[in-house]
């Protein structure tokens, strides 16, 4: 059994596509498959068409949010329901290609667990383009585990890694970065990303930003260990001012003769104490963004409350109180 899990937003437009060029590779592999869309909170008529497709197709599965929770929430909800040997993870939007998984298939079978895709080629625009490529670089200087260059969330794994995907508990979940984090036999498969086929794009500034201090807070402690470094280097350049200012003041002969007579300034106490005060609040702020994880993580509310479902079986769902 092959799952195939698709979180949408919205995407109306696309579906119809979606479903065409998926259904035509399916009948391809030969194989029981089960297709798994999660509706994360769509206000068009995503759900509509996600509860026609079941109706034409059984194997079509569909899970309705009851607001909208977030993109990696949504893969999530899915790779939780999915039942398959394996488990694909791909976009509604098209710009990860059906036609490419097929590939990815073949190398399951010669037994890595985990296939992911690599991006060579992207058809957004040069801002996000470079906002992307300087992310995972970030990422992969700053992080504790192996984050491969530009791979997201498309990608094939096996049931034995979907298992320990779906025992982790945690709130704020950077997908991809959970996926390399359990280890097991990977590998890497390059291809184009396509353009959207339609609608708009999803994941706003915003929604990139957050994602991304997901991916480095969730697998870093290196930000902290910068705040240390940078409050030694802070003391110590105020060490080296309070050394200097006392030298003046008993050598001011000298001092004077070099052009370096002490002259009492306001501007100079205004700058100080502007500097010291930035960089207290920027540590405040990196170690705020560690509390406000652990925040949500002590909480312990679900990570999606669904609304509808379509094809699935509540009695045996892991998240079956949470299905209305």
């Amino acid at each position: 059994m092959i799952s195939v899990v698709i979180p949408c937003y919205n995407e109306q437009d696309v579906l119809p596509l979606l479903h065409k060029r998926l259904s035509a590779e399916i009948e391809k592999w030969k194989e029981p498959c089960e297709v798994l869309l999660v509706d994360d909170g769509s206000s068009d008529q995503t759900w509509q068409l996600l509860k026609s497709f079941s109706r034409k197709d059984p194997s079509w599965k569909a899970i309705r949010f009851s607001r909208n929770f977030g993109h990696q929430i949504a893969v999530s909800a899915g790779i939780q329901y999915a039942t398959g040997d394996c488990v694909i993870v791909m976009d509604a939007d098209l710009q990860d290609p059906p036609e490419e998984l097929g590939r990815f298939i073949e190398k399951w079978r010669e037994g890595y667990e985990v296939v992911y895709a690599i991006r060579t080629q992207r058809k957004e625009g040069i801002f996000k383009r470079a906002s992307y490529g300087l992310f995972y670089r970030i990422l992969r200087k700053l992080a504790n585990i192996h984050i491969p260059y530009d791979s997201g969330d498309f990608c094939i794994i096996d049931r034995r890694v979907v298992d320990l995907l779906n025992a982790m508990p945690e709130k704020n979940r950077f997908v991809r970065g959970l996926r390399a984090w359990i280890g097991f036999r990977q590998i890497g498969l390059t291809y184009k990303r396509h353009e959207r086929a339609g609608g708009e794009v999803k994941y706003t500034l915003r929604g990139l930003l957050r994602l991304a201090l997901n991916g480095i807070f969730s697998f870093s402690t290196v930000p902290l260990r910068i705040t240390t470094l940078l409050g030694l280097i802070v003391s110590f350049i105020a060490f080296l001012g309070a050394i200097f200012t006392f030298l003046q003041r008993i050598f001011i002969e000298q001092f004077t003769r070099i052009g370096l007579s002490p002259v009492p300034g306001f501007a100079t106490i205004v700058i100080s104490i502007l500097f010291m005060g930035g960089v207290q609040l920027i540590c405040l702020g990196i170690v705020g963004e560690y509390i406000g994880r652990i925040y949500d993580e002590v909480k312990q509310r679900p990570l999606w409350v669904i609304q509808e479902s379509v094809g699935i079986n509540s009695s045996s769902s892991p998240h079956r109180d949470n299905i209305k």
